[in-house]
């Protein structure tokens, strides 16, 4: 924007930003409609515009045919939402993910890469770097032009970025992950617990739009939790709100049902508590009584779980989410009748639909709320 000195100057980058954000927020705007939103005359709110369209932040739109004939239409801007890109990536216990979006949030670009508990974490951060510049490429992007990165993990993450601790990752409890990237990434970088970040997805293009205390339960190959207080993430005293922790021998209660059924059924095949679910929950599908008391077992020790929490924070609802969210229509029905039992406000129960991009999406809000601090401030 056009450079002036001293109170000018700051009220002129005042005035900016508050057009700017009037226009972010807006669909398409005249300038009267801008001047009267930002609180600036009209003559201010049009210098300021073309400004905004000269750097690439705004554009003119097109004129509509039923416009012409009501003679010289009032000139209409929108927002320009591909002047700025971010980038948000999730680590898992198996693997990479990256996305690239536009400042609306829309993704142009997303790719996946494969990760390994035992992996060096040397190694992972270059896998993590390498992702995040092909599909930033992906997108036509280098990685220096986008705004700011998102980065989502699993394991404990404090305030600064620091993994607190890690059971899902090897050599990963202690990385300073925010300054290893922010050392390697040539934009800002911010680092959140997958979790959290889960959560904030389901609140921005999920099941939990419009609900502002939500629990979110990921089920997979662990169980994790995201709390949504607010309408913002919960973090905890100590970083570690919604964290479960492990279970001794790795064996979740939860499981023990599907696990016993696939051993009964299959006695020579080794499965893993995931795989013990979904091996159940196809054979339910399939008909099998057994393979469905089995599952619906599955679901009550996930809500008698959920319920020591559910009861104290009262949400408006649960989301499970999760590789096996997409047995929702198998798990919601039985952790819903176990609310009803013991919950004095019991929640509505859903099962995620964005599936294990949730992460991922999480990071790239993240990162546009980072954006939005940046083109604001």
């Amino acid at each position: 924007m056009r450079q002036q000195s001293g109170d000018a100057s700051l009220l002129r980058k005042l005035n900016s930003a508050a057009v700017l954000r009037v226009l972010r927020g807006a669909d398409v705007a005249t300038l009267s409609e801008l001047a009267r939103a930002a609180r600036v005359s009209r003559p201010t709110a049009e210098v300021i515009v073309d400004d905004l369209v000269t750097e690439g932040w705004a554009e003119e739109c097109e004129e509509e045919a039923g416009d012409r004939q009501r003679g010289r239409p009032a000139k209409r801007f929108r927002f320009r939402a591909s002047s700025g890109h971010v980038l948000g990536v999730g680590i898992g216990g198996s693997s990479l993910r990256a996305m690239v979006a536009d400042l609306n949030g829309t993704i142009t670009a997303t790719r996946r890469a494969p990760n390994h508990r035992d992996m060096p974490a040397s190694e992972r951060l270059d896998a993590v770097v390498a992702l995040a510049e092909a599909t930033a490429a992906q997108a036509g992007l280098a990685l220096a032009d986008v705004t700011a990165v998102g980065v989502g993990t699993t394991g404990t993450v404090d305030g600064s970025g620091r993994v607190v601790k890690s059971i899902a990752l090897s050599d990963w409890t202690g990385l300073d992950l925010q300054g290893e990237l922010s050392a390697r990434i040539p934009v800002p970088v911010l680092v959140e617990n997958d979790m959290r970040l889960a959560v904030l997805a389901e609140h921005w293009r999920g099941a939990a739009r419009g609900r502002d205390d939500v629990v979110y339960l990921f089920t997979g190959d662990r169980i994790g939790m995201g709390l949504l207080i607010g309408g913002r993430p919960y973090r905890g005293a100590h970083a570690a709100g919604g964290e479960i922790g492990a279970q001794p021998h790795n064996n979740w209660i939860a499981f023990r049902h599907v696990l016993e059924y696939a051993m009964a059924v299959e006695p020579g095949e080794l499965r893993s508590s995931r795989q013990s679910a979904e091996f159940a929950i196809a054979r339910a599908r399939a008909g099998d009584e057994r393979a469905g008391q089995a599952v619906r077992e599955f679901a009550r020790g996930l809500a008698a779980g959920l319920i020591t929490v559910v009861n104290p924070l009262d949400p408006d609802m649960v989301v499970i989410g999760g590789s096996l969210s997409s047995a929702g229509d198998l798990l919601v029905e039985p952790v819903r009748e176990l609310f009803e039992e013991y919950c004095l406000y019991p929640p509505e129960v859903v099962a995620s639909g964005l599936g294990s991009e949730c992460i991922t999406l999480g990071a790239v809000r993240f990162a546009l709320d980072q954006a939005d601090r940046l083109l604001f401030t």
